[in-house]
């Protein structure tokens, strides 16, 4: 093509002032996207360890007032539901105090290894946000400009609904079900748990639930591509809200009052997510057009 032909004022120029044609975009191989990854991945192992060492440093205040906090008597939520069940009416229905009981290390070695491998969980809760950055900023080069615009501010909205959903479990969740579960007793065994029993039961009340509270923004990914519409989820709203019931009465104690205060929040969830299913598929009914 000559030269006359081309526009060269969108040129840049080199170092002696003349313009320099454009290098012609070259696909990546699959060993430098592998490379790349392994960088990305380098990252955000990297800040995971960091804020893990941090944790590790603080392990004795991270274990009585974070992985432990439920057990005692000063963990937040337990003035916070008695107040609020008097607000409510409710008498003592929400009132609860912790089990107060001595948590057990039954194998060698388990305090240390548990120790470690607890503050890198939480490292990686910490650092969520960057290692999403990382993970986004090696998935985003593949899109196409359109779904690279529908999914803008993508990093903000995941780890603030991560954030509320840790929150969400700890906080209502993880209470509840820790008495109930320390309250249980059959045969006239004496509960009297281990430290790897209790986390597991504490990471199991709060990473679900920030895995749920991603849910707005699946479908809004969903329905900015076309696989779900608002009127389908509102077709089956009485469906979900059983489920969603089903689910209240799985994570917390067999008590209608505290199966309402789990079900409500996460029926919001649902609605707001129909709210942004409507607006992506607008979107996408725009982009057909």
């Amino acid at each position: 093509m000559a030269l006359d032909q081309i526009n060269v004022d969108d040129w840049e120029l080199d170092e002696h002032g003349q313009p320099r044609p454009p290098e012609e975009d070259k696909e990546m191989s699959f060993i430098d996207h592998l490379e790349e990854l392994r960088w990305h991945v380098l990252k955000a192992l990297i800040a995971v360890a960091l804020a893990g060492v941090v944790l590790f440093i603080f392990k004795e205040w991270y274990f009585r007032h974070i992985l432990f906090g439920t057990n005692y008597d000063d963990f937040p939520s337990y003035e916070f539901f008695c107040w609020l069940s008097g607000e409510l009416g409710t008498g003592d229905a929400l009132c609860m105090t912790g089990p107060n009981v001595k948590i057990q290390a039954t194998q060698f070695g388990e305090q240390f290894i548990t120790a470690v491998k607890m503050s890198f969980v939480g490292g990686f809760v910490i650092a969520f946000p960057y290692v999403f950055y990382q993970i986004w900023s090696f998935v985003r080069p593949g899109l196409y400009k359109e779904e690279q615009q529908a999914t803008r501010g993508v990093i903000f909205i995941c780890s603030l609904l991560f954030f509320i959903g840790i929150a969400f479990g700890y906080f209502v969740i993880a209470p509840f079900g820790t008495n109930f579960l320390m309250g249980f007793e059959v045969g006239g065994a004496v509960n009297q748990p281990t430290m790897g029993s209790l986390i597991s039961f504490m990471v199991m009340f709060t990473l679900p639930a920030a895995l749920i509270f991603e849910l707005p923004v699946l479908i809004h990914f969903l329905a900015r591509f076309g696989l779900v519409t608002a009127e389908s989820m509102r077709q089956y709203r009485k469906h979900s809200f059983i489920g969603i019931l089903v689910l209240a009465s799985v994570l917390t104690p067999p008590d209608v009052v505290t199966q309402v205060l789990i079900a409500v929040p996460l029926y919001f969830l649902y609605e707001i997510s129909v709210f942004v299913a409507k607006r992506a598929e607008k979107k996408y009914q725009a982009d057909l057009e």
